[in-house]
């Protein structure tokens, strides 16, 4: 009797994963400070464009903060402040440390699962890290040394699904020259970021461009349709 209910029950548990698929995992992101922000950010790009130095040690990541190019601010952080910032990266779950040869410590992202991002949408995110608020043509540019992403057709649904997760945010209205930045900021960044895009304004087109392009009556309603 015992085997024949737990058959049942067996069959009941089949009945009902086949029912309803399993639920994907919540990503578990939440807001970061300048410094997480940028260890993140060199973790997701060395691993995309760099592979065989990834993992990365501590001496590495303080390399890849500071670099000059692909980085917005500048910054001049010492091996301390990658340390905390690793720690404090570790107990959010969002890297791991593993044993590098030497026994040096190394670690690795967990970005995929921590923001529930596929490839693209990493890529993009990636850049956003590391430079902060950009054009979406700058962006398409920036992120397609991590990802190909031919062009900004190609850019558009990556940026309304990365929206829809809340992860990407439009800092100021569609058209040309629309700035995006991530949504990882702290509460103040944001809202000091904001006031500063309420004065922005785009850069004029080129004549030559303008003569170009055919015009078309309706306008576009995609916030991500052109640059």
């Amino acid at each position: 009797g015992r085997a024949a209910g737990l058959l049942h029950l067996h069959e009941n548990t089949m009945n009902e994963t086949t029912a309803t698929p399993p639920e994907q995992p919540q990503p578990r992101w939440r807001t970061l400070n300048s410094r997480q922000r940028r260890v993140i950010g060199v973790l997701i790009e060395k691993a995309k464009t760099t592979p065989d130095a990834y993992p990365m040690t501590l001496n590495a990541l303080v390399t890849g903060c500071n670099q000059k190019n692909n980085r917005s601010p500048q910054m001049n952080l010492n091996a301390e402040d990658v340390q905390q910032a690793v720690d404090e990266l570790r107990e959010m779950g969002a890297i791991v440390e593993v044993q590098g040869s030497g026994r040096v410590p190394k670690y690795r992202h967990q970005m995929y699962e921590w923001l529930g991002v596929e490839k693209a949408e990493l890529a993009v995110m990636g850049e956003l890290l590391l430079r902060g608020e950009q054009t979406v043509g700058e962006l398409r540019s920036h992120a397609s040394r991590m990802e190909p992403i031919p062009g900004l057709p190609e850019l558009k649904p990556i940026l309304q699904s990365l929206t829809a997760k809340n992860l990407v945010l439009a800092l100021t209205p569609e058209g040309r020259g629309q700035m995006v930045t991530h949504n990882v900021y702290k509460d103040r960044e944001l809202e000091e970021l904001k006031a500063q895009m309420a004065t922005y304004t785009p850069p004029p087109e080129p004549a030559d461009e303008a003569q170009a392009r055919p015009r078309t009556g309706g306008g576009l309603t995609s916030a991500w349709s052109y640059v």
